[in-house]
């Protein structure tokens, strides 16, 4: 390969990598899966590249990439698989009957950490549209919609395409991606997608709020984590089915089969748009703590409203760039 090639090729590099972030995003708003996300990506800029010769440039390079990317996760979902959220898929469950039934990855929402799919954005009402748009509430409610409906409302209503750019990316008609953006709503309206009112950043009152979350869960004060939790705040614990709503259910689980969490220790970070923990358990085979589950919190009004508490850790902790030991003592 000669130099000005090499550099061409670098060049080109450079240019779609620039746009792996929001494309990131925007598989993942289409297919609630972070790891199928990242594989939508990576195939979608292999296509680009292998392809950029035939790139004639009558659209921007965005427009061509999410062409692509479009065509790939329409693609995937072809298969039919919509992944959900335990709260959509079954009633609470009575603490007195809780048991931990896991059903398979594929069921499920996955949680993103949010550097990898919410980019540098100068506008704060654009960045604000961006965070609401990948909470879970929102991604599972986008789950609900045919994929072609999904990718509209997506490209017209996240990122406020025109309904000209749509039809031209979709190779269909402004008519039909007007009809299909008022089904796609109609959809969401009948949906239970009611989301966090955390700000980015944080106030002083959330975190506050989180900071005595963090002092309760480790101490393992079921006290102070009830005046925390909303009355009928809900948790959750993929892979298993089972969901709790109200905070006697979730401290009294926490208490019985979820006893095994104390003395844990939390450690922030962020996902789908919204405050996070890793959460390390004691190791029970030595020192220091070991990792269970990311933790993705809701807050509303002043309250916590939701936990989501993602318990595959050998898959979550790599992709959060989490480390797989903390040292120290548990207490």
């Amino acid at each position: 390969m000669s130099d000005r090639t090499a550099t061409a090729s670098a060049g080109i590099d450079s240019r779609l990598e620039g746009h792996r972030v929001e494309l990131t995003g925007y598989c993942y708003r289409m297919l609630g899966s972070a790891f199928e996300a990242e594989d939508a990506v990576q195939d979608t800029l292999v296509r680009a590249w292998r392809n950029f010769d035939k790139f004639e440039g009558r659209s921007s390079l965005r427009s061509w990439l999410y062409r692509i990317a479009t065509n790939v996760c329409l693609d995937m979902l072809k298969a039919g698989n919509k992944r959900a959220r335990p709260v959509d898929l079954t009633g609470p469950t009575p603490l007195a009957q809780a048991a931990l039934n896991p059903l398979p990855e594929n069921t499920w929402l996955e949680p993103m950490p949010d550097g990898r799919i919410l980019p540098s954005l100068d506008d704060p009402a654009e960045a604000a549209v961006a965070r609401e748009s990948v909470r879970l509430a929102f991604v599972a409610a986008l789950q609900h919609l045919p994929p072609k409906q999904r990718a509209v409302l997506i490209l017209r209503e996240v990122l406020a395409w025109r309904a000209s750019e749509v039809a031209e990316l979709l190779d269909t008609s402004v008519a039909s991606v007007n009809s299909a953006l008022q089904r796609a709503r109609a959809t969401l309206a009948d949906t239970d997608r009611s989301a966090p009112d955390t700000a980015n950043p944080l106030d002083e009152e959330q975190r506050k709020l989180l900071d005595r979350y963090v002092a309760a869960f480790e101490g393992y004060d079921m006290a102070a984590l009830t005046a925390l939790l909303h009355e009928d705040a809900v948790m959750t614990m993929p892979p298993f089915d089972l969901w709790l709503r109200g905070h006697d259910d979730i401290t009294g689980f926490m208490l019985s089969i979820g006893a095994s969490c104390a003395g844990s220790k939390l450690v922030a970070t962020e996902a789908n748009g919204t405050p996070a923990f890793a959460h390390y358990k004691p190791n029970p085979d030595g020192p220091g703590f070991v990792p269970w589950a990311v933790q993705v919190i809701d807050v509303s009004g002043g309250v916590i409203t939701g936990m989501h508490c993602f318990l595959d850790t050998p898959r979550w902790f790599p992709l959060f760039g989490l480390p797989d030991h903390l040292d120290g003592d548990a207490a």
